[in-house]
C-alpha cells in the first residue's frame, strides 16, 4: 500500500493478478439469473453467447440450472478452482460472497454490486472492508459499482459485462472510471468498427486502479493503444512514471474529466492563483506524453488514427479534395491546431498536372473539382504520399451525383498502399457514405465526418510525433549542504510568510542571484535610517514595503523605483506613509526593503504552488505586473529535467522575447533553465514550501544570468 492508498504488487505479481483476471480459465457467476433483462441475467448470458473459451459455474441457491447451465448453491461447492468470480448479488450480501471467494481460493473478483464507496459514510467503511478482505486472502477486485471486463482476443473471448456491446477484436485497450460511459465507449468502438483487446470499467477502483492496468498493458505486446477515461488519479506520481515509460512504446490518449474553476484551489501568491486542477493534469499528462482528448469523440478520432496509421515524421500536411470549400475548413482548421500546408514539390505539381483538368488547383491544398474520378484520387493521393515535403495526407470527398463514393475510398486506399505516412479520409453527405466507410476501414484508413475532426486528430497525432523525439532529460539535485541552509532558514521562520531577509537567504542557498539590497524593520523606520540603507546598497534604488498581509505591493502605491539621491528617497518614503495612511494599511507595513535597480532584462515568472492532490507545481510565464492580465503562464510537476525546464520556456506566448524580439538582446536561456529546476527541487524536497514567486526574474543577456528582482514564500508546517 504506497500513501495514495493504493495497492503496489511487484510487477511480476501483477501480470499473474491480470492474466488470471482478463485471461481466465474458469468464471463463476455469483448472482447469476434465469431472467433475461436483469444484470445476472445479462452478465450469464454475455459469457455464453459469445462462446468464452473456459468453463463458466452459476452460482444461484435458488434454482439447479440457469440458462441451461448447471447452477451450484455455492461458490464454495463449485468443484473447479476459479480464477474469476463476477459478483451481482444486492449490496448487503456482497461482503459474506467475498468472504467465501476467500475461503475457496478465487484469485480475482469483478463486483458489480453498486450501494458502497459513491455513496460516502456507511458506504466507504462497507467499501473498506470488502478492500480488507480482499487484500487479507490475496485476490485482486475490480469495481465494486462497475460495468464488468472484456476480452475481445479470440483464444479467450470474455464477455463478463451485462453490456450487449461487443467490438470487433483489435489492439485498442480501454479502461473506463465510469460504467455508463463505460457502455457509451463500448458501444461507439462496436459502430465504428475499431479493433477492442481489453476492456475494464474500473468503478470506484477499491483495489485495482487505473494505474495496475496502465503497467500491465504497457507490457502486453497485444495492445497497441490505451484509452483511459478517469474522474481521479489515485497516485499521480505513480501514474506519471508509468506512462512516461509507457508512452515510448505505444500511444496513451484520454479524456479526464473536470475541467472547472471550481477545482481551482485559493491562493494569495500570482502562481497558486493561476494554478488549478485542470491545470494539473495537463502538466502530468504532457510531460508524461499522453494525449489529452477534450471529449469522448475526440478520444476515438485520435484512436482510429494511431490504432491504423503510421505517426507523422512532422506537421507538413497535403489536403486533396473535390470541392473547393471544404478545403478551405479544412486548411483553416489544420493551420488553428498547429499543423502546415506547404507548398507541393514542382515534380508533384506537375505530375497532378499531367491528369487533372485545367481548371484544377495543383497547389496544396489541390482542388480536382467536382468532376474528379475516382482514378483521380488515386493518382493524386500516390502522388502526394510520395512528395518528400509532405508528411500526412487528408483526402476530402464530397460524393456528386455522377460518382461513386465505394470506388472513391478503394481509390484511396490504392493510393495510398505501400507508404509510411498517415493518410486520413473526410467524406462528408450521406448519400453512399456507409459502404464508402466500410472500404476505408478495411484499408484500415480512418474518415472523419468533418475536417475539423480529422484536424484535430491529425495534430494530436504530430504532437505525439514530436514528443517521442524528445531526449531523455536529466534531473541536477540540490547540494545537501544547500537543503540542509533551506531547511534553517524555514525552522526559523516566525509567520506564513518568509520576510525579506530571511527569503534572500534561502534564494542564495541554492544559487539563485538576488539584487542587493537592506532591510530596515518597521520599528526602526526612521527615514534618515532608509536613507543610509539606500546609501550602503548604491543609488539608484527601488523603495517597496514589506508586509506579510499586502499581498501585491504596487496595487497600493507600496513601489518606488529610480530612487537617484537621499531627498527621492525621503520624499517616496513619505508618499508611501501618506497613501497607505489613507488606506488604513500602515499598521500591515512590517519594514522597508532598499533594492539596487535592476540592470535591463527580459522579466519573467518562476514560481511554485502545492496542489493537494498532484503535489508541487513549477511555473514559468512573461513577468512583471502585468502577470495576471496576460496570464501567460505555463506549469510543469516538480521536479523537473531539463528537457521539461526547456519545453515550459518555449510553450509561453512570450517565449518570442527570450529569444530577442525587435533589436533587443535575448535572454540568458540556460540560466533560466537552471533556475527552473533548482526551484523543482526546492519545493519537491522541503514540502513545509506551499507558494513560491520570484516575479519579476530578469534574465539578462546570455552568459549573465538572471537576478530575483522580487520573491516571496509562503510556508505551511507539515504535522
Amino acid at each position: 500500500m504506497d500513501q495514495h492508498g493504493e495497492f503496489v504488487s511487484t510487477a511480476g505479481q501483477l501480470r499473474d493478478e491480470l492474466r488470471a483476471m482478463l485471461s481466465p480459465r474458469t468464471v463463476a457467476v455469483i448472482g447469476a439469473s434465469r431472467r433475461r433483462g436483469t444484470i445476472g441475467g445479462e452478465l450469464l448470458h454475455n459469457l455464453l453467447s459469445h462462446s468464452f473459451s473456459g468453463a463458466v459455474y452459476p452460482v444461484n441457491p435458488q434454482v439447479k440450472a440457469v440458462q441451461g447451465v448447471r447452477a451450484w448453491p455455492s461458490i464454495e461447492e463449485v468443484p473447479d478452482d476459479i480464477d474469476l468470480a463476477v459478483i451481482a448479488v444486492p449490496a448487503a450480501q456482497v461482503k459474506a460472497e467475498v468472504e467465501a471467494c476467500g475461503r475457496k481460493g478465487v484469485k480475482s473478483l469483478v463486483v458489480i454490486t453498486a450501494g458502497f464507496g459513491e455513496l460516502g459514510g456507511k458506504g466507504k467503511e462497507l467499501q473498506d472492508e470488502l478492500v480488507a478482505l480482499v487484500r487479507q486472502h490475496g485476490m485482486r477486485m475490480v469495481g465494486p459499482n462497475c460495468l464488468g471486463i472484456q476480452n475481445r482476443d479470440p483464444e479467450v473471448s470474455l464477455n463478463a459485462t451485462f453490456s450487449p456491446a461487443w467490438p470487433p477484436p483489435g489492439g485498442v485497450a480501454i479502461a473506463s472510471q465510469s460504467g455508463a460511459l463505460g457502455q457509451a465507449i463500448l458501444e461507439h468502438a462496436r459502430d465504428l468498427g475499431l479493433g477492442v483487446h481489453q476492456f475494464v470499467s474500473m468503478g470506484n477502483k477499491a483495489d485495482l486502479s487505473g494505474n495496475d492496468l496502465l503497467a500491465y498493458w504497457g507490457e502486453d505486446p497485444a495492445v497497441k493503444v490505451i484509452l483511459l477515461y478517469l474522474e481521479s488519479f489515485g497516485n499521480p506520481k505513480r501514474f506519471q512514471e508509468i506512462a512516461k515509460r509507457t508512452s515510448r512504446s505505444k500511444p496513451i490518449l484520454m479524456v479526464k474529466a473536470g475541467r472547472s474553476e471550481a477545482g481551482a484551489q485559493a491562493a494569495s501568491s500570482h502562481t497558486g492563483a493561476m494554478a488549478g486542477l485542470d491545470v494539473a493534469v495537463d502538466a502530468l499528462l504532457g510531460q508524461a506524453g499522453v494525449l489529452r482528448a477534450d471529449t469522448l469523440e475526440q478520444l476515438f478520432d485520435l484512436a482510429m488514427l494511431l490504432a491504423n496509421q503510421p505517426l507523422p515524421r512532422g506537421r507538413r500536411l497535403a489536403i486533396l479534395t473535390n470541392a473547393g470549400g471544404p478545403g478551405i475548413m479544412a486548411t483553416d482548421a489544420c493551420v488553428a491546431q498547429g499543423l502546415a500546408i506547404p507548398p507541393l514539390s514542382e515534380e508533384t505539381k506537375a505530375g497532378l498536372r499531367a491528369f487533372l483538368p485545367p481548371e484544377a488547383s495543383v497547389r496544396n491544398p489541390v482542388d480536382m473539382i467536382a468532376s474528379a474520378s475516382a482514378d483521380g484520387y488515386r493518382q493524386a493521393v500516390q502522388l502526394l504520399c510520395a512528395d518528400k515535403e509532405i508528411d500526412a495526407v487528408l483526402a476530402i470527398f464530397v460524393p456528386p451525383i455522377v460518382t461513386d463514393p465505394t470506388a472513391v475510398a478503394d481509390a484511396i486506399r490504392e493510393g495510398a498502399a505501400g507508404t509510411d505516412k498517415p493518410v486520413v479520409t473526410c467524406f462528408l453527405g450521406k448519400h453512399g457514405v456507409p459502404e464508402a466507410l466500410r472500404s476505408l476501414r478495411a484499408g484500415n484508413i480512418p474518415s472523419y465526418a468533418f475536417p475539423e475532426s480529422a484536424a484535430i486528430a491529425l495534430a494530436h497525432a504530430a504532437r505525439y510525433a514530436q514528443w517521442l523525439k524528445r531526449p531523455a532529460g536529466q534531473c541536477r539535485e540540490l547540494p545537501a549542504e544547500a537543503l540542509a541552509q533551506v531547511r534553517a532558514v524555514v525552522q526559523s521562520a516566525q509567520s506564513e510568510w518568509l520576510d525579506a531577509d530571511q527569503v534572500r537567504q534561502l534564494l542564495m542557498a541554492i544559487g539563485i542571484a538576488v539584487l542587493p539590497e537592506r532591510t530596515v524593520p518597521a520599528g526602526n523606520a526612521r527615514v534618515e535610517a532608509v536613507v543610509a540603507a539606500a546609501h550602503s546598497v548604491g543609488m539608484p534604488v527601488a523603495l517597496k514595503i514589506q508586509s506579510s498581509t499586502i499581498t501585491h505591493k504596487s496595487d497600493v502605491g507600496g513601489v518606488a523605483i529610480g530612487l537617484g539621491d537621499a531627498d527621492e528617497v525621503r520624499r517616496a518614503m513619505e508618499q508611501m506613509r501618506h497613501r497607505l495612511s489613507e488606506q488604513k494599511k500602515l499598521d500591515e507595513v512590517e519594514g522597508w526593503l532598499i533594492q539596487a535597480m535592476a540592470p535591463q532584462g527580459v522579466e519573467c515568472l518562476v514560481g511554485a504552488t502545492r496542489d493537494p492532490v498532484f503535489g508541487p507545481l513549477v511555473a514559468f510565464g512573461s513577468g512583471g505586473i502585468a502577470v495576471e492580465v496576460w496570464r501567460d503562464v505555463a506549469f510543469r510537476l516538480a521536479p523537473l529535467d531539463d528537457v521539461d525546464a526547456g519545453e515550459l520556456l518555449d510553450s509561453i506566448r512570450g517565449a518570442k522575447l527570450l529569444a530577442g524580439f525587435r533589436g533587443a538582446p535575448p535572454a540568458d536561456r540556460q540560466a533560466l533553465i537552471d533556475v527552473l529546476l533548482k526551484v523543482g527541487q526546492l519545493v519537491d524536497q522541503v514540502p513545509e514550501i506551499a507558494e513560491l514567486d520570484l516575479n519579476p526574474l530578469v534574465a539578462l543577456a546570455p552568459g549573465q544570468g538572471v537576478l530575483a528582482v522580487d520573491a516571496r514564500i509562503r510556508i505551511v508546517r507539515q504535522l
